[in-house]
């Protein structure tokens, strides 16, 4: 049954331009979901080189193995996606389902198996019957057109509300080209990174060892600094495709990620999934106000990051939340339990603009109703000052409704 639109959705989607060298299609394929599509290709001109991060999971479902594996080329022709079924934990059989969806894909995109990128999303330990979906291929090859970004969004979605779409237009020696990316995600979200598939590309001509470095150190203060319920999917995928379409405009090759040039690129990049990113937690299953988490004045960045986990994480915190209720002595006993260095009698939290607490104690001027006005909104910030060193650390997470339980009590149903 599809869920109502979450009341933190943008009030619009933005438009994606064409990237050149990338086309798309999509399809309904009846992998679980009914008179929708579910089905996603994905084909990118020779040239194309392709960077990705993976879930960190000890049970990767059979499309991350897959991917990790054909990554090292560095070179991509074709991308397919389906929802409804994630392929995951599914045994020899699974694999069997990616390496015939691969042949036939490879098939459809004139390639090998290594140049071809699997993704897949939905329910765990369902066998996925590949051949339901691989004879649509060879159609969606012929007939992906490079308008149709949108519809590749709404084609991954599961339990998401509303597709997730993001773009950003830069210059690179002078010479303007497009980063597009799409993501899916509403539960299963924690970093490392998430029940949560996104796809990237652009017309830049980047290297894929450059395009692996950026993506790298844009992924941890956007995907990996995102939570719903702390729980990490088998199957998270995050791909940046280069197709280079942008050197016949004259953009320069690029080879090092290091290089003075990207400057612009890489903010972009940052940007792109930070806004992606945050549309997920925006769209947590049962969201009703999204969180972030900021923390301060921590022993270093890494142990900032922990502490603001530990926060967006508390199912009391995220509760409260969800109940409009300021009560800053959960994030208190989050603190506490970070395992993190903490000094009570330092400790100072602020709700928005309301602080709450300070040198270890409520704040003398604490005010309830004002309190309590900055839990009515949409946005919830929660910062905490630590007042131990440097470190400093953003998460972006969602309330914990009684829709979350609904959600995910009935979700094989």
């Amino acid at each position: 049954m599809p869920h109502a639109v979450s009341p933190l959705a943008p009030t619009s989607l933005a438009e994606l331009p064409e990237i050149a060298g990338l086309r798309i299609a999509t399809a309904e394929a009846g992998i679980k979901y009914r008179n929708r599509t579910d089905l996603m290709m994905m084909v990118f001109d020779a040239g194309t080189t392709v960077a990705g991060v993976f879930t960190r999971s000890k049970c990767p479902s059979a499309p991350v193995d897959f991917c990790r594996a054909n990554l090292a080329g560095g070179k991509a022709r074709a991308l397919v996606v389906n929802s409804g079924n994630a392929n995951a934990f599914t045994g020899q059989r699974g694999r069997e389902a990616t390496a015939m969806t691969a042949e036939v894909a490879a098939k459809a995109a004139a390639c090998a198996p290594s140049e071809i990128f699997l993704a897949s999303t939905g329910v765990i330990g369902e066998p996925l019957d590949a051949g339901r979906f691989s004879h649509l291929l060879d159609g969606l090859a012929k007939a992906a057109e490079g308008d149709r970004w949108r519809a590749a969004a709404e084609a991954i979605m599961t339990t998401d509300t509303y597709p997730k779409v993001a773009t950003r237009t830069v210059e690179i020696a002078g010479v303007a080209v497009t980063i597009n990316g799409i993501a899916k995600g509403a539960g299963m979200i924690a970093p490392d990174m998430a029940t949560m598939l996104s796809f990237l590309a652009t017309d830049a001509p980047i290297a894929a060892t450059a395009l692996q470095a950026m993506l790298r150190q844009a992924v941890e203060p956007s995907f990996n600094s995102v939570t719903v319920d702390s729980d990490t999917s088998t199957s998270d995928t995050l791909l940046l495709f280069a197709t280079g379409a942008a050197s016949g405009r004259g953009a320069p090759a690029i080879e090092d990620a290091g290089d003075p040039r990207l400057e612009g690129f890489r903010a972009a990049l940052g940007d792109l999934l930070l806004d992606l990113a945050r549309q997920v937690a925006r769209d947590g299953e049962g969201a009703r106000k999204e969180i972030q988490v900021t923390v301060e004045g921590a022993a270093s960045d890494q142990a900032a990051k922990r502490i603001a986990l530990s926060i967006a994480n508390s199912p009391l915190v995220k509760t409260a939340v969800a109940g409009e209720d300021a009560n800053w002595g959960r994030v208190v006993m989050a603190v506490g339990k970070a395992g993190e260095e903490a000094d009570r009698d330092r400790l100072a939290i602020h709700f928005g603009e309301i602080r709450v607490a300070v040198d270890g104690e409520r704040d003398p001027d604490y005010s309830e109703a004002a309190a309590s006005e900055v839990m009515r909104r949409a946005e919830i910030p929660i910062r905490v000052e630590l007042g131990l060193g440097t470190g400093r650390w953003t998460v972006y997470s969602c309330d914990l409704t009684k829709e979350y339980v609904a959600i995910n009590g009935d979700y094989r149903s």
